[in-house]
């Protein structure tokens, strides 16, 4: 009798243990997709090596650069290409904003770069992509580049957080970005922040004591290691959950904000080895016309090619890195990879550097989507904007639901599955700049702008000029059509103009300015 009781219980308990490991291997299929977020700071849209290659040659506006980026090149290949994303305010802070909050900037908070003696931050009490996809059930991770917040004199001498601005406090970390105390998070559990435009002397921050040497959250840690390197390291680990940072039953929702290949552009700044291999005099000799593709650009102002090129190569080994432990682990196949910039880089072109303004090299910026598991290889040609971001990827994710009333952005998810849908894809998305509103169109670049420097506070009183681009005729944008010119196309475009801004709550919308040029 006892032989046969302990033989059931036996039976009973293995039963138990075949439906615990059932139950956990139908888990893992039912498992939401990990999200993961990533964009270079100042990555220009066809600085990526698959941009030489049709179908997507022949979809580029002008020539496209010269750089090695196989990684991305894979993603793009493997992913959804987007090919008329635009950064809609071409700066960092106010990107970011947008990236974070799916809201344009009346709504959320930054109308400019965050920097001493600026009033700017995101605003604390709205949702955000970490917030949202921790209250759906996601582990969520921040490592980067923030420059979201207002920037006070919070730091001791040493650039440890004290909170106050009275002794020991009272001191800057930093002109610009500034470190985000753990109460201003908005929902971010594992973080990892690195500011200063310094790429082998990034200024770090984390809640994770393991990786910053013992010290506590708000204690500055000097790691002296390239960050793109440095960064891809910790996203390892995390990845691998060396330290259980995260619940592995849980998908993850991480967003990664590398710095290069913003500027300085020196040798200190780069990844010289990588120059020296890809770039240097003996493959290029002079920087000319091989170097510096498009037809807009002083040679003599992007003397500093060589090295943009390097930092995107660079980063892009990194990202390689990454990506390829995502496939060992076996999660990359139902890993949403979102890849981005938050705005463009000049190089030369109309003789500017930077960003910033309304010319497509400050405007265009990569996007592409990889989830082998949820969306098919392609070409997508939505304008998309900043806002948009955030539902699309809850979109993707399948938390739609979940996206709250007050996003502005379109979940263009249904779309993108191939779904059937009643969703329309946007004829404009509107351009802002500090003194400027504009619309950029699948064909045209059109800009309003003010009597008045971009950062000048006084406010300005009269429209400077009124111009707009025909990018089919004109990639190169060298010529400015007015109103004079073709009348017809622009009272069509301030038509345009003046249902987005009301559609985003703008200030020239709010006091009707410039009513008597623009239909509101």
């Amino acid at each position: 009798m006892k032989t046969i009781k302990n033989t059931i219980l036996t039976f009973f308990s293995l039963l138990s243990i075949i439906t615990c490991a059932q139950q956990k291997e139908k888990n893992k299929h039912q498992k939401k997709p990990n999200v993961l977020i990533i964009f270079p700071d100042q990555l220009r849209r066809y600085s990526a090596g698959f941009w030489r290659e049709e179908p997507y040659k022949s979809l580029a506006i002008g020539k496209t650069d010269p750089v090695i980026t196989p990684n991305i090149d894979k993603l793009a290949k493997n992913g959804v290409v987007f090919t008329k994303a635009i950064s809609n305010f071409p700066l960092c802070s106010p990107y970011r904003g947008m990236l974070m909050s799916g809201m344009y900037p009346e709504q959320n908070g930054i109308w400019n770069n965050c920097k001493v003696g600026r009033e700017h931050s995101l605003k604390d009490d709205i949702p955000t992509i970490p917030s949202l996809f921790l209250e759906a059930g996601y582990n969520t991770a921040y490592i980067g580049k923030c420059h979201w917040l207002k920037n006070d004199p919070l730091f001791d001498e040493k650039g440890n957080y004290v909170g106050t601005t009275k002794a020991p406090g009272g001191h800057y970390v930093n002109k610009y970005d500034t470190y985000i105390p753990s109460d201003q998070r908005h929902g971010i559990e594992y973080f990892y922040q690195a500011l200063k435009d310094e790429h082998y002397n990034p200024h770090i921050y984390s809640n994770d004591p393991s990786v910053i040497e013992g010290k506590k959250d708000g204690e500055l840690h000097l790691p002296k290691i390239f960050s793109p390197k440095n960064e891809a390291n910790i996203i390892i680990n995390y990845l691998k959950n060396q330290n259980k940072h995260r619940d592995p039953s849980k998908p993850f929702c991480m967003i990664w904000a590398m710095n290069p290949p913003h500027n300085p552009w020196d040798d200190k700044n780069t990844d010289m080895e990588v120059l020296h291999k890809n770039y240097d005099k003996d493959k290029f000799p002079e920087i000319n016309e091989q170097l510096v593709v498009r037809k807009n650009a002083d040679k003599e102002v992007a003397k500093y090619a060589r090295h943009y090129y390097a930092n995107v190569t660079s980063s892009d080994h990194y990202i390689g890195l990454v990506l390829d432990e995502l496939e060992k682990s076996g999660e990359l196949d139902n890993t949403i990879v979102i890849f981005s910039s938050d705005h463009g880089e000049m190089l030369g072109s109309h003789g500017k550097t930077g960003k910033n303004v309304v010319q497509l090299e400050s405007l265009a910026i990569p996007f592409i989507v990889h989830w082998p598991k949820g969306l098919k290889p392609g070409i997508q040609d939505i304008i998309l904007s900043a806002p948009d971001v955030l539902p699309t990827a809850m979109g993707l994710a399948g938390i739609e639901h979940q996206i709250p009333t007050s996003i502005e952005g379109t979940n263009f998810a249904p779309i993108l599955k191939d779904e059937k849908t009643n969703l329309k894809k946007p004829k404009a998305a509107l351009i802002m700049l500090g003194n400027s509103r504009g619309v950029q169109t699948d064909r045209y670049t059109f800009c309003v702008e003010e009597n008045k420097k971009q950062w000048d506070k006084k406010k300005a009183k009269s429209v400077k000029q009124v111009f707009f681009y025909d990018n089919e005729k004109d990639p190169y944008q060298l010529h400015k059509i007015t109103m004079n010119e073709d009348p017809k196309t622009c009272k069509k475009m301030l038509g345009t103009l003046a249902t987005l801004l009301e559609k985003t709550n703008d200030p020239w919308f709010q006091t009707k300015k410039y009513s008597e040029l623009i239909p509101y």
